[in-house]
């Protein structure tokens, strides 16, 4: 997806709905257990809900128990990027999506086996692709992952 162009600010607002512009673009956190994706198991992809780009997998996705999506890792490294994050107590790390910057959540060291790692991701940053229709929507290259 390198011919993304991030639309503007305008155009975000009427393409996302409030809770999605305030997550993505202002940095905002959506309430634990009532968001969209948080205990959703279906097998599929996870794509920033402004680029497209492919971010997660159901495959990677567990319960943390924290009322959000959690997995353990990103699809590619590549497709994220992390910056110090000092706003609350405590120091945290933000996760970005790298094409569109959106604002996804915050990665934490308390995850299980094998990274260690848990991605707390806003559903609201997210848009869930289903495996059936993964081909359809142009990411029939990451249908391998759910091979075997």
């Amino acid at each position: 997806m390198s011919e993304f162009k991030k639309p503007s600010a305008d155009e975000l607002k009427q393409q996302l709905n409030d809770l999605q512009y305030q997550v993505t673009q202002q940095e905002g956190t959506e309430p634990p257990f009532n968001n969209l994706y948080w205990d959703h198991t279906e097998p599929g992809i996870y794509v920033d809900i402004v680029s497209g780009e492919a971010l997660f997998s159901s495959l990677d996705k567990f319960d943390a128990h924290c009322g959000w999506p959690s997995f353990t890792q990103p699809l590619a490294q590549t497709a994220l990027t992390e910056k110090v994050d000092n706003k609350l107590f405590s120091q945290r790390t933000e996760v970005r999506s790298t094409e569109a910057d959106s604002h996804l959540g915050h990665v934490f060291d308390d995850g299980p086996a094998p990274t260690g790692l848990r991605y707390c991701i806003n559903s609201a940053s997210l848009r869930f692709i289903a495996k059936n229709k993964m081909a359809e929507e142009g990411y029939e290259h990451l249908l391998t992952l759910f091979e075997g």
